[in-house]
């Protein structure tokens, strides 16, 4: 007896993607394995994704006005809880007392904390706005809640806003605020109002600034994964749900992609609803902490990104090429680029790039009207992959047909399900079905 198997060849490490989706579904972590067949041994080709990471690892941060970090000139600050403590100096020209952005996205859990400062609202009642770009000159999809730890109490009003065009356009992901009507003309709201169909919604949220305890309260979230939940269920084990959503529709799929994020602080943590004009250095933003998780966009071609010469790129399979694996090899160009599918789970579909001179692949077989037969699997339409006891194009003949005495002989325990005249009469109509559709496509 003849035995059908597979070997996987993993081409990437897949450890640390564990811990964030059920094992269930997959990772989408092997582009490609090598599985022995009725041709002998040869590729079986899988959609594929770099696992996630800390992205903050990766990225460029500018600030507007270029100014805005305390310490040029030297200056003394209060504590916001108290106006009499003012022991807090900010010295550029001293590493100790110095406050520079780096130190935003620097190994936290140090003694005393780290954090980046901005100067303080000396020039009260003009607003003091600060603006943070974060960019990655790459598109990157987001995997987990964007994370702020602020040191300073939390903005009573600000907007975090992305871009899909390398920082030339920005849209808003979310407003917040302690008065989201005042501040916005718009209705508070938190991300458990949202629904499947008000995913995309853009809402402004009172939840990560009202409140005087601000010694306790010091993170701003973008919540990713509650956004997530809405298809794939609380505890995200339902992730086919969520790839499928993925898969089908581009506006969410570009809702978790980005190449740049922008943090707008419009007004600083003020602790009391009057500014107090005697002691403005009370008012400043000071962050210790941003946490972005997401990986690569390689459009499911790459299992891996490599950050080289200051920029991340795809490392591409399935003959594509690109930052992003968003086109064919020169010489693989014999079908139109398509991106990778999520679907079916949990393999997707690789949609790989073809050589020039094969011409049109034919399609063999389909999830439709050329199904394989007898529990064979449909390998990127143009063939079945059969047990170990049929062959054929369609899986439709059993093995023990050229074996003495045919399917009915006394060994074989076994009798022909379809009189082979008819199932072949079938197999013809079903090729001659298909042929037609693809002459009337080209």
């Amino acid at each position: 007896m003849r035995f059908h198997f597979a070997l996987t060849l993993w081409t990437g490490v897949c450890q640390a993607a564990m811990q964030h989706y059920p094992a269930a579904w997959g990772h989408y972590d092997v582009c490609k394995s090598q599985i022995y067949s009725d041709e002998g041994l040869t590729w079986d080709y899988m959609a594929c994704q770099p696992e996630a990471a800390d992205m903050t690892q990766f990225l460029k941060v500018s600030l507007d006005p270029p100014n805005i970090t305390c310490g040029d000139p030297p200056e003394t600050y209060c504590a916001l809880e108290n106006p009499y403590m003012c022991n807090n100096e900010c010295d550029a020209s001293t590493e100790e007392l110095a406050h520079p952005p780096k130190l935003m996205f620097d190994i936290e859990g140090r003694n005393p904390t780290t954090f980046w400062q901005s100067s303080s609202w000396k020039k009260y009642p003009k607003a003091l706005l600060v603006n943070i770009t974060l960019s990655w000159n790459k598109t990157i999809e987001l995997t987990d809640d964007i994370v702020l730890t602020f040191e300073s109490g939390r903005p009573e009003q600000m907007v975090l806003e992305k871009s899909l065009d390398y920082g030339r356009t920005w849209q808003p992901y979310q407003f917040y605020a302690t008065d989201c009507l005042d501040a916005f003309t718009m209705e508070p709201k938190t991300v458990q109002d949202l629904t499947q169909h008000t995913l995309l919604d853009i809402i402004c949220t009172e939840d990560y600034s009202r409140g005087y305890v601000w010694k306790y309260d010091k993170t701003v979230r973008f919540e990713i994964k509650d956004r997530f939940a809405l298809f794939a269920g609380p505890r995200l084990h339902n992730m086919a749900s969520l790839y499928g959503q993925l898969d089908t529709t581009k506006n969410l799929r570009d809702f978790f992609t980005i190449t740049d994020l922008r943090i707008r602080l419009l007004r600083p943590a003020t602790g009391a609803t009057m500014v107090d004009e005697d002691k403005l250095t009370r008012y400043f933003y000071a962050i210790s902490d941003i946490k972005v998780q997401g990986r690569c966009k390689c459009n499911l071609h790459a299992n891996s990104c490599v950050y080289d010469k200051e920029k991340l790129s795809c490392e591409c399979e399935h003959n594509t090429t690109g930052p992003d694996c968003g086109r064919c090899k020169k010489s693989y160009q014999g079908r139109a680029w398509s991106a990778g599918s999520y679907l079916p789970i949990p393999k997707g579909t690789a949609n790989i790039c073809i050589p020039n001179n094969i011409g049109p692949v034919t399609r063999v077989c389909d999830n439709e009207l050329l199904r394989c037969q007898n529990g064979g699997v449909c390998v990127n339409n143009v063939r079945c992959s059969c047990p170990s006891d049929y062959s054929g194009l369609l899986c439709e003949k059993s093995r023990c047909e050229s074996e003495l005495g045919g399917c009915r002989g006394p060994d074989s325990g076994q009798a022909a399900l379809v009189p082979p005249s008819a199932l072949r009469l079938l197999l013809l109509l079903l090729l001659g079905s298909a042929l037609l559709r693809e002459a009337s496509a080209l």
